[in-house]
């Protein structure tokens, strides 16, 4: 690997990003459940440059590639995505001047359409029947074909993908508990937030509970989401680090959602799941400190939720 000092602007430009991904605030949950002796804590993973939490994984994978030589100018970045990972490589690709190309479902919300649009992505629409599974095996074909012209990141695949979270999300969760988290639950879609921050977390507090979430069914309402049974498990799973699977159905999230926007709280319906999640965690414990991640806010959901809330 090249000495960073000796790397073109690029790199420069990439170590520059890097001070606005991550460090996102922890916020308390409250009013959503009735056990005094549980807390519930989220975090606003919307509050960073990229806008939601895959803002981590796109930052990490590009700088890697970047560092290694795999992703230049010359080169285009190609990757498959539900949105919102796509949404952050396009913002970090604009403005390092990479080109980008991704597969994604054709019924991602028309907020990110828009905004993949605006950034100058060439997007490739895929099956909404497939979801991200289709996606993915349309950017595979075209990287397989066309291998000096893409640098596939596959993040369903890529390390780089869970050590962004092995490296600072664990970490800001144990600093901002000062310690004293005793369950971590999160959704699982390309499951680098679950993995990446698990793994960390049980390195450094073994005590921790660490639950995986999933939808209920292979047809559900969760964007992003996987469920295990029925879809393409990512390589970069690592479900042995879980104390327990568990289930979230849709329209107990959709209810949480209501709630939390009535209470002034937009998030996106993924965000209300993880919610959910921890309440239903929380109703089954005796006491402790429980903490989910909010991939993101509701700013690119207006046609779900308009749906969903009225």
């Amino acid at each position: 690997m090249e000495n960073p000092t000796t790397l073109p602007h690029l790199f420069a430009t990439f170590a520059e990003f890097g001070n606005y991904v991550g460090n996102t605030p922890l916020m308390e949950i409250k009013g959503l459940h009735d056990n005094s002796k549980v807390r519930i804590f989220a975090k606003a993973e919307w509050q960073q440059m990229g806008a939601s939490v895959k803002a981590r994984a796109a930052y990490q994978i590009m700088k890697e590639a970047i560092l290694t030589g795999n992703l230049h100018e010359n080169r285009r970045l190609l990757d498959a995505s539900s949105g919102n990972t796509g949404i952050a490589y396009a913002i970090f690709a604009k403005a390092a001047g990479i080109p980008l190309t991704l597969c994604i479902p054709e019924n991602a919300s028309k907020e990110r359409k828009d905004i993949l649009h605006t950034l100058g992505v060439e997007v490739i629409f895929t099956s909404k029947f497939e979801g991200t599974d289709g996606a993915q095996t349309a950017a595979l074909e075209l990287a397989t074909q066309n291998p000096e012209h893409y640098f596939y990141a596959d993040q369903y695949n890529n390390d780089n993908n869970w050590k962004a979270h092995y490296e600072t999300t664990a970490q800001e969760i144990l600093q901002q508990t000062y310690g004293e988290i005793t369950h971590f639950i999160c959704g699982l879609g390309t499951t680098g937030t679950f993995t990446g921050t698990a793994k960390r977390l049980l390195e450094e507090k073994p005590t921790v509970k660490v639950i995986a979430l999933q939808p209920e069914t292979a047809l559900h309402g969760l964007e992003g989401w996987k469920h295990l049974e029925t879809a393409k498990v990512p390589g970069i799973f690592k479900s042995e680090l879980a104390t327990d699977m568990r289930t979230v159905d849709t329209l107990s999230a959709y209810e949480i959602l209501r709630k939390t926007h009535a209470q002034g709280l937009k998030i996106s319906p993924s965000s209300a799941a993880n919610i959910q999640g921890a309440i239903d965690l929380a109703n089954q414990l005796e006491e402790g400190v429980i903490v989910t991640v909010l991939p993101d806010d509701a700013s690119k959901y207006s046609e779900v939720l308009t749906q969903i809330l009225n």
